[in-house]
């Protein structure tokens, strides 16, 4: 695996999956993970733009050989009725010489760190605001909300063998950047 393409918290909204999908087949990655919060809104969040979770399901379903879902704080059981994919609670990967751990971000998160070594990355969600940070050795990487971000600026994350990557959705620009080559 070369590339792996992450977003989260799509929330319903098919305006979100339909230029992730884009994104997704523009970059060439693998595999395209997300990070949980895929049909539901929320009790707390507005409707995104255009919200259809079952357009969502349809859409996801139709790459369900490339997916790998985490399951969020808004997904539940019945989710998986409508889903040709299942939803892990968490998920390691062994890549890039890396222990890559996918959360959603409710439970693990850079104030709750799994057990996990310096140098390893743990990738999350959860809290709609884009960012990488380093704590006690790991790299942190909330990769924000593809349909509701606190911060205004939808993203999703490319991550390779040198840089994980943090971008735009609107505009394709990279919002931050980490390089394990500086280690």
């Amino acid at each position: 695996m070369n590339k792996i393409f992450i977003a989260t918290d799509i929330h319903g909204s098919a305006y979100a999956v339909k230029r992730i999908l884009q994104r997704f087949e523009k970059e060439k990655a693998d595999l395209l993970v997300l990070l949980g919060d895929i049909y539901n809104h929320g009790p707390r969040n507005p409707f995104p733009q255009e919200y259809a979770p079952m357009e969502v399901a349809e859409l996801l379903n139709g790459v369900k050989d490339k997916l790998l879902v985490i399951k969020g704080n808004c997904d539940s059981e019945v989710d998986s009725m409508i889903s040709s994919f299942d939803f892990l609670e968490n998920n390691v990967l062994f890549h890039f010489g890396r222990r890559i751990f996918l959360t959603h971000g409710h439970r693990y998160n850079c104030d709750n760190l799994p057990a996990l070594s310096a140098g390893d990355v743990m990738f999350m969600g959860h809290f709609h605001i884009n960012r990488i940070s380093e704590v006690n050795g790991v790299i942190c990487v909330n990769v924000g909300s593809c349909a509701l971000p606190k911060d205004g600026v939808p993203s999703f994350c490319v991550v390779d063998g040198n840089s994980i990557r943090l971008v735009s959705l609107e505009d394709g620009k990279v919002t931050d950047s980490f390089s394990f080559c500086k280690q």
